[in-house]
């Protein structure tokens, strides 16, 4: 009797331990996961250790929401500095390690995802237990472990850039998660939209999970915007430490002078720290939409900024002019820039703003640029002066007529950039830079022209069109004369001509043209300059900006010119800020006195 009472017991134990092996783990969501076995590592963090969402509360709910079986995109359009990469890196791991799934991770660039593989998910397998086990290292043996590939059991992770159609070739996908969507480029080669080839890896898997985050850019443009108006547009609220009702932090409510946001509804004024100790909570505009989830964020709720610096930063940014106060906006607000759609810089206020220099240049000219446009049967020139803040000043606009294949014509340009530009007093200044277009019917000449003279910083360059495309792109010699080429972004310098063109005020960006007629700003110029205008267009259902003549009988060299002499000032990248402090006139490029009988060119001391 008593050894059938220990083999029953026996039984029962084996059973018991069965249960255990085979029963589901505890129900937990990604917050609950990250709380429990997350560890921050040192090389990507200044509170390594645990992680505890209780820092940055308002991250719990975003997280969760990939745990509910109704929801299944995720957008999360923020500012910087809330952490989203940390996000991503939970997301990554409670599927690894929990819910054991195919994951790609696509981010803009090849570079980026590998420089993300490197630097940010390596240390968090490494420093995190329940991973690490998991997770084989990159440098081992198996080709299943890789910068870019990682396998774990029951799934696998992928990192790609949005710009590798090899990387978004067909595979399942359970988890997408997408990093920084409005910098995506337009098409992944020619296969198209590379968030829209990523989605269609997904479809197989009736639990899929689409996780998308960026900060925005433009309206009409923002990829991340459109996802979050499509979305429950759910705010981060917290409590007047006042009156208790809840609301967002607005930035048209913060007071500069002490630092204290305003309520809206009972009017009083409370510090940072007042409304960030309240419980906030998400509130849905669209809370019906359930299938997909938009969160909004902006610095004004970082655990990691200070209103302080917001509002330093803020005046910093419009001090310089719209390029830095447009990704102050998007950077810290987390909103998108509204875009002038159709418009453009009005000819006639331009045109009435001219003014008399009486010498060469006026005193506050730091430093001169030239752009050089090369049609078929001329050059045309602009030499543009520069001051603190990027404040301008149009020199002089000149055109050489003649054979572009014989010398003479330029000899009269290289005559002309070695010019001396004088100041009232009596010193002057040279030329520092100048970009000379490649583009045309005369491209080994101007390779030429360039490479003898490059020890004066003289360049060529290829305009390259697109939104998005970098103003400056690194030089390459890849050509016959072995010259330096720079990539122009020429529709990024277009708009910001564009927005300089619209400052009303003396002050940085702003542009001042002469009213002396041998100059050369005539109405002709100005209608030149004010000669294009930015509109939407769709390629293949996305939406990019494009840049349009207003009318086809205008010409559009002044604003090449400007274009071109705005990028040799980005070349040569002079402190002007602190080359105005140091000389009481603002010019510490002075050439010495003009001389009545003869004038002789010193090379300039500054650059």
């Amino acid at each position: 009797m008593k050894k059938k009472q220990q083999i029953h017991k026996k039984t029962i134990d084996l059973f018991k331990k069965l249960v255990s092996i085979l029963a589901p783990p505890p129900l937990l969501t990604v917050s609950k996961w990250a709380d429990s076995y997350r560890k921050l590592s040192p090389e990507s963090s200044a509170e390594p250790g645990q992680w505890r969402t209780s820092r940055a509360e308002y991250q719990r709910e975003i997280m969760d929401s990939l745990s509910n079986k109704e929801t299944e995109i995720i957008v999360v359009m923020s500012s910087a500095q809330v952490g989203k990469t940390e996000l991503i890196n939970n997301i990554i791991g409670y599927f690894i390690d929990y819910d054991p799934s195919p994951i790609m991770l696509l981010m803009p660039t090849l570079d980026l995802a590998q420089s993300y593989s490197k630097k940010r998910l390596a240390p968090m397998i490494r420093d995190t237990p329940v991973l690490r086990g998991k997770v084989k290292d990159a440098k081992s043996r198996d080709s299943d472990n890789t910068l870019l590939e990682k396998g774990f059991p029951g799934g696998y992770i992928a990192l790609t850039g949005a710009n590798s159609p090899t990387g978004l070739s067909s595979r399942p996908i359970r988890i997408l998660l997408a990093d920084e969507v409005d910098r995506f480029p337009k098409s992944a080669g020619i296969e198209g939209d590379p968030l829209s080839l990523a989605e269609k890896r997904t479809k197989t898997f009736w639990n899929k999970k689409k996780f998308f985050v960026s900060t925005p850019t433009e309206k009409g443009i923002s990829r991340i915007d459109k996802e979050f108006d499509d979305s429950s547009q759910e705010k981060w609220c917290l409590p007047c430490p006042v009156c208790g009702k809840l609301q967002p932090l607005r930035w048209a409510q913060i007071h500069f002078e002490d630092i204290t946001h305003e309520c809206k509804f009972c009017g009083d004024r409370c510090n940072e720290f007042e409304w960030k100790a309240g419980s906030g909570e998400w509130i849905a505009k669209y809370p019906k939409r359930i299938k997909k989830r938009g969160f909004h964020l902006n610095a004004l709720a970082s655990s990691w900024e200070r209103w302080e610096n917001i509002i330093e930063e803020f005046k910093l940014a419009k001090k310089n002019g719209h390029e830095t106060l447009k990704t102050w906006v998007n950077t810290t607000l987390g909103e998108v820039w509204e875009a002038d759609e159709g418009e453009g810089a009005d000819n006639d206020d331009l045109v009435a703003r001219r003014e008399l220099y009486i010498n060469d240049i006026p005193r506050k000219v730091i430093v001169l640029t030239a752009g050089v446009d090369v049609q078929d049967d001329r050059l045309e020139v602009e030499v543009v002066g520069w001051g603190a803040g990027k404040e301008s000043w149009g020199i002089q606009y000149k055109v050489f007529y003649g054979d572009l294949g014989q010398k003479i014509v330029w000899q009269q340009l290289d005559e002309y950039l070695l010019k001396t530009f004088w100041f009232e007093e009596g010193d002057g200044l040279i030329l520092s830079c100048v970009c000379i277009d490649s583009g045309g019917h005369y491209t080994t000449e101007v390779y030429k022209f360039c490479k003898e003279r490059e020890h004066r910083r003289v360049f060529a360059i290829k305009g390259v069109g697109g939104y998005g495309k970098p103003f400056i792109s690194k030089p390459t010699r890849n050509n016959r004369e072995r010259a330096a080429l720079f990539s122009l972004g020429v529709d990024n310098g277009k708009e910001t001509i564009l927005s300089r063109l619209k400052i009303k005020e003396d002050g940085p960006g702003y542009c001042h043209f002469p009213k002396e007629v041998d100059r050369g700003y005539d109405e002709s110029y100005f209608k030149g300059l004010t000669s294009e205008k930015r509109v939407i267009r769709y390629k293949k259902g996305v939406a990019t900006f494009e840049w349009v003549k207003k009318s086809s009988s205008i010409r559009n060299e002044p604003m090449d010119l400007r274009n071109y002499a705005n990028a040799a000032f980005e070349i040569l990248n002079p402190d002007l800020d602190t080359m105005a402090a140091r000389n009481i006139n603002g010019n510490v490029f002075a050439q010495g006195k003009k001389v009545a009988k003869k004038k002789k060119r010193i090379v300039s001391k500054g650059l």
